[in-house]
């Protein structure tokens, strides 16, 4: 019997009164101890401090989290965000070259709302940064100003990609998903495969091609309540058999 994965959680960093703290919330960590079956290690956003590659030695596994904040779009070759836009320097730094050092070296990586953004900029693609102020666009913002349970509540289909990693842990042709973001994938990245759409053909999920490890992105929130969605719950299950299998290597 293998041990007990080790899976990195990524940090966001937060001022407090004076002092910065790095974050990671609990929906994260409930998902991959209950679900995942694994015990969670917080990253901290450090940047360049971060010894990857001693790191990676030590993970079984990566999730990269949402966050309030959006990748700074120079990364991107985007335009300046609108004022008063939430950016997290310290994070971006961390995870965007973490990311793509984790995969290569076959860590399993699961990357939720902010962090499947990442992964498609740390793999070279773009960001649409306001996908409401699109035409043909849907507004995938949670409703503002309402309890978590409304915000976090199934708002549209998802079209899952035949032949692909969601389709083959067991997900229907078509779910139902939470929606509580912004921005958007603009410009998928060369290597990743497109695993599932939204009705208004935006990408919602896509997984990494020609890895030996488990490597996905989802753009929604599958933590939320993990155990009573069986579409969330089998994404997890696959991330943790993933890691199981790397700590059983390791």
């Amino acid at each position: 019997m293998s041990r007990q994965p080790i899976i990195g959680v990524s940090a966001c960093t937060k001022q407090i009164g004076h002092n910065i703290y790095h974050t990671a919330g609990d929906k994260y960590l409930q998902a991959i101890v209950h679900v995942a079956g694994g015990m969670p290690l917080i990253v901290p956003a450090l940047g360049a401090q971060v010894d990857q590659a001693y790191l990676l030695q030590q993970l079984d596994g990566l999730v990269f989290t949402g966050s309030p904040s959006n990748v700074e779009p120079h990364h991107y070759s985007g335009v300046a965000s609108e004022p008063g836009t939430a950016h997290d320097a310290a994070r971006d730094s961390t995870t965007l070259p973490l990311i793509k050092a984790a995969i290569a070296s076959g860590v399993p990586v699961l990357g939720i709302c902010r962090g499947f953004q990442e992964m498609n900029v740390a793999f070279g693609g773009t960001l649409h940064q306001q996908v409401h102020a699109l035409e043909g666009y849907m507004d995938h913002r949670e409703p503002e100003g309402t309890p978590a349970q409304q915000q976090y509540g199934l708002r549209h289909a998802l079209h899952v990609q035949p032949g692909g990693l969601l389709a083959g842990i067991g997900l229907p042709d078509e779910i139902q998903v939470n929606s509580i973001h912004g921005q958007g994938v603009e410009r998928l990245a060369p290597g990743l495969r497109v695993e599932a759409l939204a009705p208004d053909g935006l990408i919602e999920a896509f997984s990494v091609e020609g890895v030996p490890s488990f490597a996905l992105g989802v753009q929604w929130h599958p933590e939320w309540q993990v155990r009573s969605n069986p579409n969330y719950l089998a994404i997890f299950q696959a991330f943790g058999e993933a890691c199981r299998k790397r700590a059983g290597q390791r």
